[in-house]
């Protein structure tokens, strides 16, 4: 499978100039249409999934890590992507992923759904990506002080799981796709046992 994914994205030629912004146009409107289809432009759907009453989210994140994932390391493999590594800063995304997680719990929101919630109509999905773009200028004034006393602190550098155990990325991609079957079986199971 590897293989023809790969022979695949050699065959494709790459998208420049104007009409890659148009692609660009095309394939953002394609994705808001579907977080739309998918349920994930509700403020609901979201909330309810970190009170663990619907896993739409969940099933819906695990199927584009997979998928972009493979695409990813297939892309990579025919030489047509390279890897552009962020610095693995333990203590910034530990705090970065605690100010995200409560602000989407809060808000009902991450800032792709709130987008595509903005532009179906919703009026707090819009107060949200103002407090987002408020929290991106505090961010950008108050790096300097971040960059010297936060991100030093658990600062591994620019690292791969790969890279780090040994063990090839087809094997780690390989692994997430299982425990994704894993874990998609165990929603199945839970909204069975739910319904009846």
């Amino acid at each position: 499978i590897m293989n023809a994914l790969i022979s695949f994205a050699a065959a494709v030629p790459p998208i420049a100039g104007p009409s890659a912004l148009v692609a660009a146009v095309l394939l953002g409107a394609v994705f808001g249409f579907l977080l739309h289809r998918g349920g994930v432009a509700c403020h609901k759907v979201i909330v309810n999934q970190f009170r663990f009453r619907a896993f739409t989210v969940l099933k819906i994140m695990l199927t584009a890590i997979v998928v972009g994932g493979i695409g990813v390391l297939a892309l990579n493999s025919a030489g047509l992507a390279n890897y552009h590594i962020k610095a693995a800063n333990l203590l910034g995304v530990v705090l970065g992923g605690g100010v995200f997680g409560i602000g989407m719990v809060v808000l009902g929101y991450c800032p792709g759904t709130a987008i595509a919630a903005a532009a179906g109509g919703s009026v707090h999905a819009l107060a949200g990506l103002a407090g987002a773009l408020l929290g991106g200028v505090l961010y950008a004034f108050s790096f300097p002080w971040i960059s010297a006393k936060i991100l030093p602190i658990g600062a591994l550098g620019k690292v791969r799981l790969p890279d780090v155990t040994g063990v090839p990325a087809w094997v780690w991609f390989a692994g997430l796709a299982i425990g994704a079957v894993v874990i998609f079986r165990l929603i199945e199971r839970h909204e069975r046992s739910s319904s009846s």
